[in-house]
């Protein structure tokens, strides 16, 4: 698809020289070759796109330390399979659902199409099989702006974000086989239809929703799908007592989860540095040094309020409040790094990381378990950093709370329909004995710690 077809490059190039212009006055320059562009462009994709899948390896050490050790082995499981689904079902029809023929078909707007599989160009393969090149040949290439399979590749490791959020709130007693067919749908279906209608220039772009890199499109539909999840499958079993006290079960491996956090922090640099979708200009070069340094600063300020508000309201500082308060600052400026001065971002992920300190409780009232507190960091923070666009950026509130309601709408109702429709059919709790045992046994057959034996496995 070419980078000038695609609203999410246009938005991104837009903003990117907007913000160039305002803060630098830049001489004037000899403009690069449209191949050296080609190039340049390509690598972003593609090296960015290996930072964004590198969150992978993030998600799987958080929630492998957030969960109870008989149960590790089982989510790490789950987020290579998750990975693994996500890639296939988006080659499959994913990435034709979310970009080709959005605007055109009897569902303009609102779709794009149901066919199969997604492969470079046909110039792109004439260029490769050719014995001699020519001038028309890479020129038929290099006018796209980047190659087909590098954007295919950078788009790709979004969908597998989305998916891993819902993992760790349903851990420890979804049965492994009906979460993935979720994840089937969700990436296949629920996720790319809902991201056409913005990024693949549907009613939503039209409209004038902004989101840069996805504090909706991503955070919020995994988040939505996640607490659609939790209120279903409902709690684990000794979460909440009869007379509807909670009792905290804690996580079995902090280092990790601290390790996972990083991990996902130096990810989110790729996530919203490689959204800018360009670096063939010094303007994408100075927007995407800019997308970097906001991004940090919003997960630094996250950590930082997050930590102070512990302090104050349980005279302790929680280290997994903190943990969840930069993944929540990063979240919440993902939807407008690129608009954002440095205050601004420190505002935006600050407030951020609040609203994981009070969500968490707030969930905890409500009876509804989610054991990584995925969901105040990727629903509540991803609402929140929608909202900022319109209130520090560029964007417009009524339009940018047209798309929260309407994205929540419509991946809550939909995951709704599957997880019901699995429930009544192959049902997706496990048995209260084989949540007792843990899922490393019961559904694996093996122990991520075997050295701590069967005997030290306690419901809690």
């Amino acid at each position: 698809m070419s980078s000038f077809l695609n609203p999410r490059k246009k938005v991104a190039a837009l903003g990117a020289s907007s913000v160039a212009l305002m803060l630098f006055a830049l001489p004037a320059q000899a403009a690069v070759t449209e191949e050296t562009a080609f190039v340049f462009n390509t690598f972003s994709f593609l090296v960015n796109g290996v930072l964004v899948m590198w969150m992978a390896a993030g998600f799987a050490m958080l929630e492998a330390g957030l969960v109870r050790s008989k149960n590790t082995a089982a989510i790490c499981l789950k987020n290579i399979a998750l990975y693994s689904v996500a890639g296939l079902t988006f080659y499959l029809v994913g990435y034709n659902l979310l970009y080709t023929g959005v605007s055109e078909g009897s569902f303009s707007g609102f779709i794009g199409t149901f066919s199969f599989l997604y492969d470079s160009s046909d110039a792109e393969f004439a260029l490769l099989s050719a014995d001699a090149t020519t001038e028309e040949m890479i020129t038929a290439v290099t006018s796209s702006g980047y190659s087909v399979m590098s954007d295919w590749f950078f788009q790709m490791v979004f969908v597998a974000a989305t998916a891993s959020i819902v993992s760790g709130t349903l851990a420890e007693r979804i049965k492994f086989w009906p979460f993935m067919i979720f994840i089937c749908v969700l990436t296949a279906i629920i996720y790319p239809i809902q991201a056409s209608w913005s990024w693949g220039g549907g009613w939503l772009s039209e409209l004038g929703f902004s989101d840069f890199a996805g504090s909706s499109i991503v955070h919020s539909v995994g988040g939505w799908a996640a607490l659609t999840g939790a209120i279903i499958l409902g709690p684990r079993k000794g979460k909440f007592s009869a007379d509807g006290k909670v009792k905290p079960i804690p996580g079995s491996n902090l280092p990790l989860a601290t390790l996972g956090t990083f991990i996902l922090w130096m990810g989110w640099f790729g996530f919203n540095g490689g959204s800018q979708l360009a670096l063939g200009s010094a303007a994408d070069a100075v927007a995407m040094a800019i997308v970097f340094v906001n991004t940090n600063i919003a997960a630094s300020a996250g950590v930082v309020v997050a930590m102070s508000l512990t302090q104050i309201l349980y005279k302790k500082i929680d280290l997994t409040m903190a943990l969840n308060g930069a993944l929540a600052g990063l979240v919440a400026i993902t939807a407008g790094p690129d608009v954002s001065h440095a205050y601004m971002s420190v505002i935006i992920g600050g407030i951020g990381g609040a609203i994981v300190v009070f969500a968490v409780p707030l969930l905890d009232r409500l009876k509804i378990d989610d054991v990584v507190g995925a969901i105040p960091v990727h629903l509540c923070a991803g609402i929140w950093g929608t909202l900022a666009v319109g209130i520090f950026g560029s964007g417009d509130i009524a339009s940018q709370l047209t798309g929260i309601v309407a994205i929540g709408a419509f991946t809550v109702i939909c995951s709704a329909i599957v997880w019901f429709a699995l429930k009544a059919t192959v049902g997706i709790r496990i048995s209260e004995e084989e949540e007792y045992n843990g899922l490393d046994v019961s559904e694996l057959g093996l122990e991520a710690y075997p050295e701590f034996g069967r005997g030290s496995q306690k419901l809690v």
